[in-house]
């Protein structure tokens, strides 16, 4: 979908499936922005609980802002097919996103919108957003929220591959994929999210996307809330051995597999940047990287 002069400022894109315990705080959160001109897209899925429902009465609702949307025949198709129909959808100049179980806060819009708007040459803004634990009052021994680490100096502009280099060094500083807001046109023109990597690391392939794209600025705010909970994909990857933040795992290297591809496909893969990712694949090297290979 094409954006026009009377087309809203920013797109929100909200994958969601089976997601009616958390569903309305994330909408009431982008509800309560105060930036004026913001479309939201709600994009069904294939759920089977209350938050269809939920979803078309905020579409009713306010349909000035909200638009409900969902595969043919209510399929399931994946974080990253949801996530692409959002964005082929989407009407605003700007576009970020925003999983059902987070939220903003009032600010996000307004104030990284600004951004974009002070740096042109910029594709992307992100920065760190709060690990949010404090939400789950009834926990006895309650673990303080924090925001993510970022890794490296805020306030500038990075070309690439510099960001990538940094993350491959230090995995535990990439963004959330709700700390950021990018360029629509530019998204479409990465190809976006690629649907045969649709749980772990669907995130990471669109932002290496987006850093290998053009600059990218970095922020020291803080405007989202990342809810940490243990019906969460990441920690039931973490549960079922899929995936780790840390240790080797076979997500990541299924991750840093398709990377040594991209960045060969498209010349990127030398100096720094290959070196960076030689040594991410080094742990994996012998009878982990053998014992992994049934998941590429």
């Amino acid at each position: 979908m094409t954006t026009g002069p009377d087309s809203p400022g920013v797109s929100v894109v909200m994958p969601f499936l089976d997601a009616g315990q958390f569903i309305e705080e994330a909408i009431d959160s982008v509800l309560a922005q105060t930036l004026p001109g913001f479309e939201l897209l709600l994009i069904d899925d294939g759920s089977n609980d209350g938050s269809t429902a939920i979803a078309q009465r905020y579409a009713a609702r306010v349909p000035e802002k909200v638009r409900y949307l969902e595969h043919s025949g209510h399929a399931n198709r994946g974080k990253s097919a949801s996530r692409n129909f959002g964005i082929a959808e989407a009407r605003g100049r700007y576009l970020t996103f925003l999983d059902a179980d987070d939220v903003f806060l009032p600010h996000k819009l307004a104030h990284q919108s600004e951004l974009l708007a002070r740096h042109p040459e910029a594709v992307m803004v992100y920065g760190a957003t709060e690990y949010w634990r404090s939400w789950e009052t009834s926990r006895l021994l309650r673990r303080r929220d924090k925001p993510g680490k970022l890794g490296v100096k805020a306030e500038r502009l990075y070309r690439p591959p510099d960001l990538l280099i940094a993350w491959l060094r230090a995995p535990g500083i990439v963004p959330c994929i709700c700390g950021l807001l990018a360029r629509t046109a530019v998204v479409r023109d990465t190809g976006s999210f690629e649907d045969q990597i649709h749980d772990l690391y669907e995130d990471q392939v669109f932002l290496v996307k987006m850093l290998m794209a053009g600059d990218v600025y970095v922020e020291s705010g803080c405007a989202e809330r990342y809810r940490q909970h243990a019906g969460s994909s990441s920690a039931l990857a973490i549960a079922a051995g899929h995936y780790h933040p840390w240790r080797k795992n076979p997500a990541r290297l299924k991750f840093l597999r398709w990377l040594q591809e991209f960045l060969a496909d498209h010349g990127n893969l030398s100096g720094d940047l290959q070196t960076a990712l030689e040594r991410a694949l080094r742990p994996y090297a012998g009878t982990l990287g053998a014992r992994l290979r049934w998941f590429s």
